[in-house]
């Protein structure tokens, strides 16, 4: 049986971050399971944590008015759900529900900022992994809509 810390050390986002964080990150860390259909968390509440995929698939979900909860993205193995535990208020922004069995790796968020905020190379090091995710989600949901509305008209 795998520790939390080699685990964290086989996934490609913290491969490369050294053995000393990681092992500052596995301190905040525990194993989850959810089954398809159940939801890591809803829009609005405490965003209390950050999960890392091992295992299956979860959909990123808004609500929309008159036509009920949007699929915007599906995330898989190897990637982080969940980014608004950076950013106060802490609240999560949408909803995340696994649509199949998913097993990963939750880290509490007050424990991994409290973690950064002692060391800066390690916040640094983890907003360094975290920005290009924010980007790649951002420019997809860009294409989402560009699709759902059309192009803009021309002038």
């Amino acid at each position: 049986m795998k520790t939390l810390e080699q685990l964290i050390a086989e996934q490609p986002l913290f491969a490369d971050l050294g053995p000393d964080f990681q092992r500052l990150l596995a301190g905040c860390a525990r194993n989850v399971r959810f089954s398809a259909g159940s939801y890591l968390f809803r829009e609005g509440d405490p965003a209390d944590s950050l999960y890392l995929l091992r295992e299956g698939r979860v959909a990123l979900e808004a609500a929309a008015p008159g036509r009920g909860a949007l699929d915007f993205l599906s995330v898989g193995p190897g990637e982080i759900v969940g980014v608004s535990w950076l950013v106060p208020p802490y609240r999560w922004a949408w909803d995340a529900r696994a649509t199949t069995d998913t097993r990963g790796i939750s880290f509490d968020a007050t424990c991994v900022r409290a973690k950064c905020e002692a060391d800066p190379a390690l916040g640094y090091a983890l907003m360094k992994r975290f920005l290009p995710v924010l980007l790649e989600r951002l420019h997809a949901v860009r294409w989402q809509v560009l699709d759902v509305y059309g192009s803009a008209p021309e002038s």
